[in-house]
């Protein structure tokens, strides 16, 4: 299938390893042009190997200065087409007695910069009657995933925003959607894996084997296959989709 993206320009944030590299390689694939974005760019440039269309650029979503000064070359090139909004996930920890300023600082990092850099690449967007923003949040945002307050916490806002910018740009050819994540192999599950490990007292193994156990799919799923759901809402046949958060877990969320 011609997802109708061949030429299109797209930022990737998070794209160093994990979902987000993912995400940067299957908009590759399908000819887009992808500015690719993490604290680290050399970690983008040794996996894109000098691929056609990747530019590895360096920001860290905790500084505004970086982000506006990313927003400022990409607005001076034109602006994207595509944005994915992926900020990476928090510390884990409990709710009760989290201290208020992880909360504050990883919500600016989480949120309020993904929004502020979202305002400033959205007015080309409208103008040109394309546009595609997906962020990629958690499955803890329907089902709390215990010792991930922050990420439960700060993604559900995340969630009410995309909703509500999703009504606001509709009339404007741009879609505004949500990708939530379960049990993903990457980098990041195996660190969260070992982190319930060291809590519970258990080995890795045994976490998780545990945590397979509860995925209908019995497995975790495949970077790609997440990929694969950004990239389609990022197509113009999902032109009517918007408005909406779409599960990739493998079964794993019980709520309808």
């Amino acid at each position: 299938m011609d997802l109708g993206i061949k030429g299109r320009r797209a930022l990737v944030m998070g794209a160093s390893r994990g979902l987000g590299r993912a995400i940067a390689e299957g908009l590759l694939t399908e000819g887009v042009a992808v500015t690719a974005v993490a604290r680290d760019a050399a970690a983008i440039e040794a996996w894109g190997g000098g691929r056609t269309g990747l530019t590895a650029v360096s920001a860290d979503l905790s500084d505004i200065a970086a982000i506006d000064a990313l927003a400022e070359r990409l607005l001076a090139e034109g602006g994207v087409d595509i944005l994915v909004n992926n900020s990476g996930g928090p510390p884990p920890g409990p709710a009760a007695g989290m201290a208020r300023g992880d909360w504050l600082r990883q919500f600016e990092t989480m949120a309020a910069n993904l929004f502020h850099l979202t305002g400033r690449l959205l007015p080309p967007m409208r103008e040109r009657g394309f546009g595609r923003i997906v962020t990629v949040a958690s499955s803890g945002v329907e089902q709390p995933i215990p010792n991930l307050a922050l990420s439960n916490g700060i993604r559900a806002a995340v969630l009410g925003w995309s909703k509500t910018l999703a009504a606001e740009v509709a009339g404007d050819g741009v879609t505004v959607n949500v990708v939530l994540p379960g049990r993903i192999e990457t980098t990041r599950l195996a660190e969260l894996d070992a982190a319930n490990a060291a809590r519970s007292g258990s080995s890795v193994e045994a976490v998780q084997k545990a945590s397979i156990a509860a995925i209908p799919a019995g497995r975790y799923g495949r970077p790609e296959e997440f990929a694969a759901a950004v990239v389609f809402l990022a197509s113009m046949q999902a032109s009517y989709v918007t408005g909406t958060k779409l599960r990739v877990d493998g079964g794993a969320t019980r709520a309808v």
